[in-house]
């Protein structure tokens, strides 16, 4: 059964505690949390204060997402703030500065992801697989929700499933970025066990269906 992780980029921001209250009870796994930082993306969200904040409200896994430039600078704070699981990009800085951001990840007792841009191809994702617990695949160009499923992310997604059952096959495929209830399954038939679900999720009229769906 897959995971779903609903992304709070498509919740409602004055009642933040409310709508993860709603994730848990509609039967979600974890909860996605998106930072931006407007120079890596070109889109400004939210940031370790408010991980800290979201932290005691929700016993669910904090699945936080840096979409920001260098973020080895901050990946402690954002551990220390609550982070179960914290994913940074292959493409926002140096490659010895990324392996460096996830020993330290790991090293803090937190589970460590990289996550590879629509157009950044599987093979750069080498260098880190060893090291990682996830590797998330964005179906949509990271910064904003609601953007249409990229369907030919799937190649990648089989590509790195069969690079890490080769070298660390205890690591975990998360896919981000336009899944709903069609684009779920070619997601899950291609690799996938942890899937985001932003605005479909928030949108959907009956969430605790849509949660089975995406599980199922």
């Amino acid at each position: 059964m897959a995971k779903i992780a609903p992304s709070i980029l498509s919740a409602d921001f004055a009642n933040l505690e409310r709508d993860i209250h709603n994730i848990e009870e509609m039967g979600a796994d974890w909860v996605h949390v998106d930072v931006m930082d407007g120079i890596f993306v070109p889109n400004i969200s939210i940031g370790i204060p408010v991980v800290k904040a979201l932290r005691p409200v929700t016993d669910l896994p904090l699945d936080v997402h840096l979409m920001i430039d260098r973020p080895i600078r901050y990946v402690e704070e954002f551990v220390k703030a609550g982070a179960d699981w914290l994913t940074i990009h292959v493409e926002a800085d140096q490659p010895q500065n990324t392996l460096a951001a996830l020993d330290k990840i790991r090293e803090l007792g937190c589970k460590a992801a990289i996550s590879l841009k629509p157009r950044t191809p599987a093979e750069a994702a080498i260098p880190y697989l060893e090291k990682c617990d996830m590797i998330l695949v964005m179906t949509v160009e990271p910064g904003f929700g609601g953007q249409k499923f990229m369907a030919d992310m799937m190649p990648k997604i089989r590509k790195l499933r069969e690079m890490l059952d080769h070298v660390n096959s205890s690591c975990i495929i998360e896919v981000d970025g336009g899944v709903d209830a069609n684009t779920h399954a070619v997601c899950k038939e291609n690799g996938a066990e942890v899937l985001v679900a932003g605005s479909a999720y928030f949108k959907a009229a009956d969430r605790a269906a849509f949660v089975k769906t995406i599980q199922g």
